[in-house]
């Protein structure tokens, strides 16, 4: 009887149940027992989900405080998904989940739907979507939760969510719109009025509406029971305000943050702190309590987070009160400390490359800028401004580096042998010191963190095993080395990691010269040796004239640099004197003396008048001294000016004057000598050279251009043309000439000399005839092979058959008789001699058979 029983109501409860999961019954049993699985089992698992992927992205977001904060807390990026691919683990789950709620769930009966968990679940899949920034879909969820849940308990929170979507979707107008109607039209509990508000308030933003972008952010603030959205929107407010230059304002945001204190995340608090005091004008009055308010800042424990900030506003209270060293000092900390990364480090090292700037210390301020720029990201306007303040910079520090390894060098050299050893005894002994006090920091660190490792678990279970056969020691000494040293290989002088010691290039590009044996790294003993160091000094006088020679090249630009580009006409002064105290080559004399006049013109010096009357006296005849005496010949001279000069050069260069082009070229690089088109009239030497003397000459113009002018335009270009257009025209190998048809380009060649000045022309005009009156498509023109031989070229033959024909035509037609000695070449073949300037050569390649 019991066993009946209990199956007759095994079979009822299993009839209950079949019949309630059925989604297209609507029924008291089947509306909730769908509402409690979608509410407790799947919609309770998508929220868990929902919510640890909001965290996630809580706790990796970072706020940009150097910039107007978003109001929400969301790292957008520019593309836009349209799938969950590579998006967070976390809110795929929760898609997934909505996703089978409603597949499984719904019950959508008559148009009508019966489960009052639905609505949820949508909602849930349009957030997901959301955060994972696929915002089509997400419109998509929440439009149908609007649509066909018209009463729905989360209705307004849908119609919040969509215009949040349109915002993302830069739909600003259409979001301010409905979201004015939902306000309008619905009542809404105050976390959904200060939900609303703050969107609003976004979407202003984004239009630069400000004022009514902080009209809707203050009604947030107040509805909101968020305290850390609290601080984020009276930071807003406070950001804001300081943007309409309302600092009274901003400040009383920002007091409202302050008093919030622990109530919302203390990275608000600091930063509005920060933000208030950047907001007062220190004087005399209150300069004591701003800098006691600073420290209270420094010294609080539970600001420790944030003290690279705190250091740079420090640091940044010391820059205006002009305690520079305590600036300085402040922003190293900040550097030190730094958690925020790569902007706060732009923004420190920037202002330490502009205090180095501004007190001409220009090597340090390009060292600086250089840091800069790798925090910064490139295509940007920032990126571009310091990058063209740090090209302003390069020839800077080239030639400073010339002149310093200069002068160490010649320092060393005029010494006496006694003096020599006594500086070099005195650097050994530094250089001991430095070691021995390395060695025992080392040997501490390494003690300590063995000790540590003893009284640890591993060390304990280890203790009186040999160090190698201890597979936790060994591992511990292992990672201890790497953390230490890196990773080296295995040789000798491990400890150097870089094995050569090279000259700045500006130095080589000047003419100093480095010995091999200073490029390898001295070995432990060589360190401490005395004559290792003196037995490298320079002792053949060519190569210290050389350095002085590059030095005073280096002081000379130096001086135009400063005068012309930074408008620092003591140091200009300075170096230009340098140069003339130092016996410089003849070429540099009068540019600096003339320099130096306009220097002393500007700043009224009463060295002015020695100096005009000494160029006067001395370069009587020269173009400078002309300038001094008219001044208007600058103006009144145009058509006679290095400009004018340069113009009508090259026009000499395009009709292949080649030879009076280089003789032309240095006339006016010795009566331009210092002016900034001298590195425009040694290329256009350099390429006539080519044109003319073939590729050698052609290779030792351009290695001068590049070597003499390494920071100029000219001598980049020069570089470039040495590294990627001369080896592909070093080859002197003949291509084959049998068998090439088709698309190849041959040539027939006519040689003449140059002294014969009619032939050619009147060979060109025949020739031109012919083409025309035998409809040929050819070119003719006349080549200059070298200063004695030019040719005159007919071009474009398909083939070396058509080009032979065309030359046995002209020579036997009765209206030419063109009897002149030629040849047909391959284009190819006719470049490698104009290049190489080695005729001789393919012609005996030619007349000799092969073996």
């Amino acid at each position: 009887m019991k066993f009946q029983f209990k199956l007759i109501v095994f079979l009822i409860l299993s009839g209950l149940a079949f019949t309630a999961c059925s989604t297209k019954k609507d029924a008291f049993v089947n509306r909730n027992f769908h509402a409690l699985n979608t509410k407790y089992n799947v919609l309770y698992n998508g929220n868990i989900a929902f919510e640890e992927g909001r965290e996630e992205l809580n706790a990796s977001y970072r706020d940009d405080f150097w910039e107007l904060l978003p109001v929400e807390r969301l790292e957008v990026t520019d593309e836009i998904k349209l799938d969950s691919e590579d998006n967070n683990p976390n809110f795929i789950i929760a898609e997934e989940k909505a996703t089978k709620a409603i597949q499984k769930h719904s019950m959508d009966i008559k148009d009508n739907q019966r489960n009052p968990q639905i609505d949820e679940a949508f909602i849930l899949l349009g957030k997901a979507r959301y955060f994972d920034q696929r915002y089509i879909p997400a419109l998509e969820a929440f439009n149908y939760v609007i649509k066909k849940f018209s009463y729905a308990n989360q209705l307004n929170e849908a119609y919040i969510w969509r215009e949040k979507v349109n915002i993302r979707l830069e739909n600003e107008d259409l979001a301010i719109k409905n979201l004015k109607r939902l306000m309008k039209f619905e009542e809404l509990t105050d976390q959904e009025n200060a939900d609303a508000r703050a969107m609003m308030a976004q979407a202003y933003i984004n239009l630069d509406s400000i004022d009514k972008a902080l009209k809707q952010l203050k009604v947030a603030s107040y509805y909101t029971k968020k305290n850390p959205e609290k601080g984020r929107y009276y930071y807003i407010i406070g950001q804001l305000y300081n943007q309409l230059g309302q600092k009274d304002s901003a400040n009383y945001a920002f007091d409202k943050v302050i008093e919030l204190n622990r109530k919302s995340p203390r990275v608000y608090m600091i930063n509005a702190e920060i933000q208030k005091i950047r907001n007062v004008e220190v004087n005399a009055v209150n300069e004591a309590e701003v800098l006691e308010h600073l420290t209270e800042l420094e010294e609080n424990r539970e600001n420790r987070p944030f003290l690279d900030k705190i250091y740079r506003q420090i640091a940044e209270y010391h820059l205006e009160q002009e305690s520079d060293s305590l600036a300085l000092l402040y922003f190293n900390k900040s550097l030190r400390a730094t958690r925020e990364g790569p902007k706060l480090n732009a923004l420190n090292y920037e202002n330490l490359a502009e205090y180095n700037f501004d007190d001409n210390q220009y090597k340090f301020a390009g060292a600086y800028f250089d840091s800069v720029l790798t925090n910064l990201p490139e295509n940007t306007k920032k990126f571009r401004a310091i990058k063209k303040k740090r090209d302003n910079l390069e020839d800077v520090i080239a030639y400073e580096d010339v002149v310093h390894y200069a002068d160490s060098v010649i320092t060393l050299y005029e010494m006496s042998p006694e003096d020599r050893v006594a500086y070099f005894e005195e650097y050994i002994a530094e250089l001991k010191r430095i070691a021995d006090e390395e060695a025992a920091k080392e040997e501490k660190m390494r003690n300590d963190g063995f000790d540590a490792f003893g009284e640890s678990k591993g060390g304990q279970e280890n203790k009186g095993k040999f160090y190698f056969y201890n597979i936790t020691s060994l591992g511990y000494g292992k990672t201890d080395f790497e953390q230490r040293w890196g990773d080296r290989p295995l040789e000798d002088d491990w400890r150097w990691s870089n094995k050569t010691r090279s000259l700045p290039a500006s130095a080589i590009n000047n003419g100093v010269v480095q010995s091999d044996s200073t490029a390898v790294a001295p070995t432990e003993n060589e360190k401490f040796d005395v004559a290792f160091y003196t037995d490298r000094i320079p002792t053949d006088v060519t190569i210290i004239d050389s350095l002085k020679t590059g030095r005073n090249f280096a002081n000379y630009q130096l001086g135009l640099i400063y005068k012309e580009k930074f408008k620092e006409n003591l140091l200009a002064a300075g170096k230009l004197e340098e140069v003339l105290r130092s016996d410089p080559e003849e070429r540099l004399i009068l540019p600096s003396k003339y320099n130096l006049y306009k220097i002393y013109e500007e700043e009224e010096s009463p060295l002015l008048a020695t100096m005009r009357a000494d160029i006067l006296k001395n370069h009587g005849d020269s173009r400078y001294a002309e300038i001094i005496l008219n001044p208007s010949a600058i103006l009144e001279g145009d058509d006679d000016g290095p400009d004018a000069r340069y113009g009508r050069l090259f026009k000499k260069y395009q009709n292949q004057e080649f030879l009076a082009t280089i003789t032309g070229a240095e006339e006016n690089i010795t009566r331009y000598t210092g002016d900034p088109i001298v590195p425009k009239f040694e290329m256009l030497k350099a390429n006539a050279i080519g044109r003319l003397n073939g590729y050698e000459q052609f290779k030792e113009a351009l290695n001068y251009v590049a070597l003499t002018y390494p920071n100029n335009p000219e001598g980049k270009k020069a570089e470039q043309m040495i590294s990627e257009q001369l080896p592909k025209l070093e080859s002197k190998r003949f291509s084959e000439e049998i068998g090439s048809t088709g698309t190849a380009n041959w040539k027939v060649v006519f040689p003449f000399k140059r002294s014969d000045t009619e032939g050619p022309e009147k060979l060109m005009k025949i020739l031109t005839q012919s083409i025309k009156d035998l409809k040929y498509k050819n070119v003719v023109s006349k080549d200059i092979y070298t200063l004695e031989d030019l040719f005159v070229v007919v071009h474009g033959f398909d083939s070396k058959q058509r080009a032979l024909g065309y030359a046995e035509l002209i020579k036997n037609n009765k209206d030419y008789r063109i009897m002149n000695r030629n040849f047909v070449i391959l284009s190819d073949n006719y470049k490698i001699i104009q290049v190489h300037k080695n005729l001789t050569a393919y012609n005996n390649r030619i007349l000799t058979p092969k073996p």
